[in-house]
């Protein structure tokens, strides 16, 4: 299988509208997190170096470090999700133990998009208060394709 991590944007989408198992739900919700901490790191690549105070500054580095982190982790959960869904597809004929296991595997991908998710945004209320104030605007976007993300992990990990 191919890595949607390394597709472009238009490739991803294409591929996703398409009557296929995979990429599915899980993978965009992972997509659109990855993006939202992506312009979340742009917002506080901008930020940086412009409240002249050193702790906040080293917030800086310590949260866009962090950010890149989990945007990196959400990519590689891009493709895990379409992984593991694959395996719930094959499983479909073999016996119940089987199934259920594939099962729930498949549904330890949304649950780690959740838990990336809520860690980018609780770094979010400190970008608000000492971020750059013309910027907050896509802030408001990162935030709002973060919470796109865990929303439809969320809603995946309810199946």
């Amino acid at each position: 299988m191919k890595k949607f991590k390394h597709f472009t944007l238009q490739q991803y989408t294409d591929v996703l509208s398409q009557k296929k198992p995979v990429p599915g739900g899980g993978s965009a919700a992972a997509y659109s997190a990855a993006m939202g901490c992506a312009l979340l790191a742009m917002v506080i690549e901008y930020s940086k170096g412009k409240s002249g105070k050193k702790i906040i500054e080293g917030r800086f580095d310590r949260y866009l470090q962090l950010i890149h982190t989990i945007q990196d982790n959400l990519m590689a959960l891009v493709d895990l999700d379409a992984q593991a869904y694959l395996k719930v597809v094959q499983s479909k004929n073999q016996p119940k133990a089987e199934k259920r296991k594939a099962e729930q595997e498949a549904a330890k991908v949304p649950k780690q998009v959740c838990r990336l998710c809520y860690q980018a945004i609780a770094i979010t209320p400190f970008i608000v208060l000492h971020g750059n104030k013309y910027l907050l605007c896509d802030l408001e976007v990162a935030i709002e394709l973060i919470r796109a993300g865990y929303n439809g992990a969320w809603t995946l990990t309810k199946l």
